[in-house]
């Protein structure tokens, strides 16, 4: 089997729903820590309003500050333009731009329509044609406002993502609880769509089903995955989000079916204590 690329999100995703901020020398620890393990792909920071989620302030200077092994990517989000070009400034070369599938998420998170989101983004490859760009999709399955999430939806914006320029394109869900089935005929809604695409799966548990829709997504021919270190991570403007799916939990599952990471089980321990240092030495929010 292909091996797997899993794209360890905790110094983002997890970070951004607990009720510290971790100073930027203990991002750069987790970073490093996550590097030797194994890891070479690792979503580092979003570049937001840190009025809205001040555990994203200081993302320039992790940045400026990351290791630049040639082999791995950090990557950067982005919620619109202007994130987009401080994330450029930033020296950020791979950017995850995300737009929800739901209108009530969309405004919940981003302050606008999923449509106007979506136009926000319009010019951005064409405008940054040295950096690589991924689409995210928000409560791709389920919403916390709108509810389930009909196939057809995700398909109208992996069409959008493809219209300017982008096919890497990722699907969360972001409760943690849409059920395996759903997740593979809202893939299958997706390739019909946009038959290049190149698909992800950024899953959250809040059901213990994780796995099972990764074993359904690997059947499927799913080779991208995104997970958390030790597990954490949520989305502070979809209430009930659950954490990511645990990268540990994750690499010792593909391990036990015989899928090849390229990371080491016991070094990715270890770094998951020094997430766990770096949140304890966190300065609370408020």
């Amino acid at each position: 089997m292909t091996r797997i690329e899993i794209t360890d999100v905790v110094l983002r995703d997890g970070f951004q729903d607990e009720p510290v901020v971790v100073a930027v020398a203990d991002r750069l620890r987790v970073a490093d820590a996550l590097v030797t393990a194994g890891l070479r792909r690792i979503e580092a920071a979003s570049f937001v309003n840190p009025a809205r989620v001040p555990q994203m302030a200081g993302a320039e200077d992790l940045f400026a500050a990351l290791p630049r092994p040639p082999d791995v990517r950090w990557s950067a989000l982005a919620l619109n333009r202007k994130g987009v070009q401080r994330a450029v400034a930033a020296g950020a070369t791979d950017i995850g731009l995300v737009v929800s599938a739901s209108e009530g998420h969309s405004r919940a998170n981003a302050g606008r329509s999923r449509h106007d989101a979506l136009d926000d983004l319009a010019g951005v490859v064409d405008d940054h044609p040295h950096v690589r760009f991924a689409g995210g999709v928000a409560t791709a399955f389920v919403c916390p406002f709108d509810g389930e999430i009909p196939p057809d939806r995700l398909a109208e914006v992996a069409r959008a993502y493809a219209g300017i320029g982008i096919t890497r394109i990722g699907l969360a869900d972001t409760l943690g609880t849409a059920a395996p089935e759903q997740v593979a005929r809202s893939l299958d809604a997706v390739r019909t769509a946009v038959p290049d695409a190149e698909l992800a799966l950024h899953l959250h548990d809040a059901l213990g089903q994780a796995l099972r829709t990764v074993d359904l997504a690997l059947d499927l021919g799913i080779t991208r995955f995104d997970a958390a270190a030790g597990g954490y991570g949520g989305c502070p403007f979809a209430p009930g989000a659950h954490g990511n799916i645990a990268t540990e939990t994750l690499v010792a599952h593909l391990h036990d079916r015989g899928v090849d990471t390229g990371i080491d089980a016991g070094l990715l321990a270890e770094a998951v204590v020094v997430v766990k240092d770096a949140l304890r030495h966190g300065r609370a929010i408020g």
